[in-house]
């Protein structure tokens, strides 16, 4: 089977799209030619929204993942008859959670800016993100760090993509970040996203979907930092302002 175009990698804001069955999956899951919904996977959840068929009629998408050798993207259906193989549709992400998801997700870059230390775990939410850190003891300040990330959320610097070689990453070994989790390999290219002009605040490996500009992100503070492990730290972020 084709691989499936994933059109979000190039534009994450891109909301529809014309698509084509090209496989059915499982009981409720229809494998597309291209897509704009974002599979589950790197902590982030996969995008819901819908599908419009030709005779107007919308179907709910509830979930996205990844087909078993990862090449092709499964939207999963609401109980409602799938399209047939070779239909043509237009996809609809559901835009307000997509969005709070790609300023949350930015906003997790910014966090380990501002924490420099070697992540182990993270998840995006359409509210909540966290990122844990293998850090030592140390008094950090959540409210110091809130200032810091919106510092850099002021500043208001450029965020963009760029691929890079597998030899390009393999020569440049700081710029994955995650201790436990490695970029994708294979294709032999990597897609690295950045922020800052020439990448002055940030680079990073990531298939994630992030804002065009980090003014994008709103309010955001640390609303907790909780020990996990000896060494291992978790921090919450949330938009808005703390409660007083």
């Amino acid at each position: 089977m084709a691989r499936t175009e994933a059109a979000y990698l190039d534009d994450a804001y891109l909301s529809t799209l014309e698509a084509t069955v090209v496989a059915h999956e499982g009981d409720r899951g229809i494998v597309v030619d291209r897509c704009n919904f974002y599979p589950a996977g790197g902590g982030q959840p996969g995008d819901t929204g819908s599908i419009e068929l030709a005779d107007g009629r919308q179907v709910p998408v509830v979930d996205t993942r990844y087909g078993e050798d990862r090449s092709q993207i499964v939207l999963h259906l609401g109980d409602s008859d799938r399209p047939a193989v070779g239909d043509r549709m237009v996809l609809h992400v559901d835009w307000a959670r997509r969005y709070k998801m790609m300023r949350m997700h930015t906003a997790l870059h910014l966090l380990t800016v501002v924490c420099p230390f070697p992540v182990t775990g993270a998840a995006v939410g359409e509210d909540e993100g966290r990122l844990d850190f293998d850090m030592p003891e140390a008094d950090t300040d959540k409210d110091e760090v809130t200032k810091a990330l919106a510092k850099l959320v002021d500043e208001n610097h450029k965020v963009f993509t760029r691929w890079i070689t597998d030899e390009e990453l393999d020569a440049n070994p700081g710029l994955v970040k995650s201790a436990n989790v490695r970029p994708p390999r294979g294709t032999g290219r990597v897609r690295v996203v950045v922020i800052g002009e020439d990448g002055s605040i940030d680079s990073q490996p990531c298939g994630g979907t992030h804002v065009g500009e980090t003014q994008e992100i709103g309010e955001i503070y640390v609303a907790k930092i909780e020990k996990k492990g000896r060494t291992n730290r978790r921090f919450r972020l949330r938009f808005g302002h703390p409660a007083v």
